[in-house]
């Protein structure tokens, strides 16, 4: 859904301090996460877990939730040593990248409504398959439900994206127009979910014909 790159953080903080950066990442791929280990070059959060990468292809993830909230500060702080989190709490301050109750309540939130979309697209698939005005009908109610629960969902998420995206905006001194070292973009599972919310919407309209029209 979200990915952070933070490979950029470490040169951003000797911008910032004018002195040279060590220990702040880890090149380990099996160095636990929330562990202060060292930081990694980039997280990707899902609605499940996230994962955490050394470079472009190893990385590891954390455990498998329900409803995972998406806690970006927190799960890179973590990850840093602690002198390295002081100076970010210190840096990165009046952003709502950093509101990890904001953002984690409301990914959760969100999560809820597309499991329920995505029960109600089930239920409309499978019960559509009986061909009778009745079950269209019934099919018919649940695409419309399931469309709605969807669009609430994605709409929740990209809203969480482009308030998380407030700490693209931080620079490295107040005189400066270089980029403090984090970047928050879309995650290709978004656009799957608007993707998702689009084919609901379009199934609507042949399931009511179906309903409207079927004598069986």
């Amino acid at each position: 859904m979200v990915n952070v790159n933070v490979s950029l953080y470490g040169q951003g903080l000797e911008m910032t301090f004018g002195d040279p950066i060590l220990g702040l990442y880890t090149s380990n791929v099996s160095a636990p996460l929330q562990s202060r280990a060292g930081l990694r070059q980039l997280y990707k959060f899902g609605l499940y877990s996230y994962c955490a990468y050394v470079d472009d292809k190893q990385g590891t993830c954390g455990n498998t939730t329900a409803g995972a909230k998406f806690q970006p500060y927190l799960t890179i702080t973590n990850d840093m040593p602690r002198n390295y989190s002081q100076f970010t709490d210190a840096i990165i301050l009046n952003t709502a990248f950093r509101d990890d109750g904001y953002l984690g309540s409301s990914s959760k939130a969100a999560y809820y409504m597309i499991l329920l979309g995505t029960i109600c697209a089930i239920l409309a698939m499978f019960i559509g398959i009986a061909k009778h005005t009745v079950t269209f009908l019934f099919s018919s109610i649940f695409a419309i439900v399931g469309t709605l629960f969807l669009l609430i969902g994605a709409a929740i998420w990209t809203a969480v994206v482009y308030k998380a995206q407030s700490v693209n905006r931080l620079v490295t001194r107040r005189d400066s127009t270089i980029p403090l070292g984090f970047n928050v973009s879309v995650g290709s599972t978004l656009y799957l979910l608007w993707a998702a919310f689009a084919c609901m919407l379009g199934s609507i309209i042949p399931y009511m014909i179906s309903c409207c029209t079927f004598r069986g």
